[in-house]
């Protein structure tokens, strides 16, 4: 288990960034702030949406715009001075559907392994899919289930999981029990 690593989670709109970027402050540590989204100047919705998590950072922090680098970019930054908040793993995660399986795992174990190697804080942002209707397509389903055995995964070596829903914070460390890694 890593002393200083959180997972915030829940599902769309739930405030799961917000409840992110309070815990950063929180920590009184200078923010990193790894975004993982990909711009396209075409999509003016999209662009609103970033406006609006840029509106609400503190000026002082950080940002790093990492769509698929994020292991490489954890290990060059890692530093326990700092508070490296990611959001979000699933919009990354998103950006690497294009990897076979074999490569997929390898991914997600180079990532898990970086995490639990890092000397400061990390906060990850993950989304909650999987909690409706299957997807009819693959990579819908693709992306539901890898990105649920992601976090899965990653809250077995969290310190803190928190998931964000209903306008609630729920600290699943104190209020669950963890199941065994699959």
């Amino acid at each position: 288990m890593h002393k200083h690593l959180i997972v915030v989670t829940g599902p769309s709109r739930s405030g799961k960034s917000e409840w992110a970027e309070t815990l950063a402050i929180q920590s009184k540590k200078p923010v990193i702030y790894i975004a993982t989204s990909q711009h396209d100047p075409t999509d003016e919705e999209w662009k609103m949406r970033i406006q609006k998590h840029q509106k609400r950072r503190p000026m002082d922090w950080k940002l790093l715009e990492i769509p698929i680098e994020l292991t490489a970019t954890l290990q060059k930054i890692s530093c326990p001075n700092n508070c490296i908040l990611v959001d979000s793993l699933g919009t990354w995660l998103a950006n690497l559907l294009d990897q076979d399986e074999i490569t997929w795992e390898n991914t997600q174990k180079q990532l898990l392994q970086t995490l639990q190697e890092i000397p400061g804080n990390v906060i990850l942002v993950a989304e909650e899919t999987g909690w409706g209707v299957v997807p009819p397509y693959p990579v819908g389903r693709t992306f539901r289930d890898r990105l649920g055995a992601l976090v899965r995964h990653l809250g077995a070596i969290a310190n803190r999981v928190y998931l964000v829903t209903g306008g609630y914070v729920l600290n699943l460390t104190e209020l669950g029990s963890p199941l065994k890694s699959e």
